[in-house]
């Protein structure tokens, strides 16, 4: 089993900051990729970041792109999301995910974002 937890959101007016960080923890796994995933009320969850473990490479959805900020602490097991330039469209709760190799995919409890002035 791995355990996600989420922390970082908050409130925020509309042009400031947040990073979110995801702990990933259990007994003996292997990460393939972790990311960054949102869902508003009444919308479908999306992506919206990707980064994949070993090499580094990384996904963004076209409307965080040049804002957001994937990355990565292999020996802690982290990832973090700087969300910058924030915008009213960006309130979600925002969850981790992560694919762990050979055994599948890992969500968090989420963490809420809301962008308001």
């Amino acid at each position: 089993q791995v355990q996600l937890v989420e922390s970082g959101g908050g409130l925020v007016q509309p042009g400031g900051s947040l990073r979110l960080s995801c702990i990933a923890s259990g007994t003996s796994f292997d990460i393939y990729s972790m990311g960054w995933y949102r869902q508003a009320p009444g919308k479908q969850r999306e992506l919206v970041a990707r980064i994949n473990w070993s090499e580094g490479s990384t996904y963004y959805r076209d409307s965080v792109k040049g804002r957001f900020t994937i990355s990565r602490d292999n020996a802690r097991n982290t990832v973090f999301l700087q969300m910058n330039s924030l915008k009213p469209e960006d309130t979600a709760v925002y969850l981790c995910n992560a694919a762990i190799v050979q055994v599948g995919g890992y969500w968090g409890q989420g963490t809420q974002v809301t962008v308001s002035s």
